[in-house]
C-alpha cells in the first residue's frame, strides 16, 4: 500500500510540476488579462508550495545504503538519513 502511495505522490508531483510550467510559459507570454495573471499567480504559487512540501518529504524518507566502517565480518549494512553533502 505505502509503494502505491508513494507512486501517487511522485504522479502527484510530476503532474503539478507540469501545471507550474504551464502556467509560467502563459505568463512570461504576457497575452493573459490582468485578472487571469493574478489567478494564474495565485495558482502557482499553491503548486510551488505543494511541490516543495512533497520534495521535502521525499528527503525525509531517502536513506542511503552504506558499507559499515566498525570492522564488522562480511561488510555489515546500515542505512542512514539521506544527506544532500553526500551526494558530491
Amino acid at each position: 500500500m505505502a509503494g502505491q502511495q508513494e507512486a501517487t505522490s511522485i504522479a502527484d508531483f510530476e503532474k503539478s510540476l507540469d501545471e507550474l510550467e504551464t502556467l509560467v510559459r502563459n505568463l512570461e507570454q504576457g497575452e493573459l488579462s490582468l485578472e487571469q495573471s493574478l489567478t494564474a499567480f495565485e495558482r502557482g504559487v499553491k503548486l510551488t508550495r505543494a511541490c516543495q512540501q512533497a520534495l521535502k518529504s521525499a528527503e525525509q524518507r531517502v536513506e542511503q545504503l552504506v558499507q559499515s566502517d566498525d570492522g564488522t565480518p562480511n561488510g555489515a549494512l546500515e542505512t542512514r538519513p539521506f544527506s544532500p553533502d553526500d551526494a558530491d
